[in-house]
């Protein structure tokens, strides 16, 4: 009897545990969304008003420039020199070819002649290339970053920028 006894004060405590335990983990669950709520709150707001005042930024520009400046950015640049497409095969694997569009963004005015040496020294670049080095979104990165400084080298300033239109790797 004194075994039996025994056992059913076990599975009380047993339950109990389990009570507490699950009281313990609703109570913490119930402080932490309060608290995510509460932060939401605070952070919120911050954001809502950063977002006004870069609208209102934007809409006082406009009106400062009127619709001849909105008109202007819809145009072409007199600068910019879009180069031929440069289609070549890559260092390794020889069987993988690159396909890329850039355009040249001058400085000042730009130069035809300087913009064909630069695309031949870029179709030149690219053959040195293998794939695993632009593979990716660093190697992409990292094949901008060469590509543009070897377009200011080559130009030796006059050209700020170099800007991808179309970029394929085959």
């Amino acid at each position: 009897m004194a075994d039996n006894e025994d056992q059913g004060e076990g599975q009380g405590k047993k339950k109990s545990g389990l009570v507490v335990t699950l009281a313990i983990v609703l109570v913490l669950s119930g402080v932490a969304g309060a608290g995510g709520w509460m932060l939401g709150g605070v952070l919120a707001p911050q954001v809502a008003v950063e977002e006004e005042a870069a609208t209102e930024e934007e809409t006082a520009d406009a009106g400062e420039h009127g619709e001849e400046e909105a008109t202007e950015e819809n145009k072409p640049r007199e600068n910019l020199i879009p180069l031929d497409p440069i289609t070549t095969n890559l260092s390794y694997p020889s069987d993988s070819w690159i396909r890329i569009e850039v355009s040249l963004l001058f400085g000042g005015a730009p130069d035809q002649a300087l913009a064909d040496q630069i695309h031949q020294d870029v179709m030149t670049y690219l053959r040195t290339v293998s794939l695993q080095q632009i593979e990716g979104p660093r190697g992409f990165q990292y094949l901008r970053d060469d590509l543009r400084e070897r377009v200011k080298l080559r130009s030796e300033g006059r050209v700020s920028d170099i800007l991808f239109r179309t970029f394929v790797i085959e």
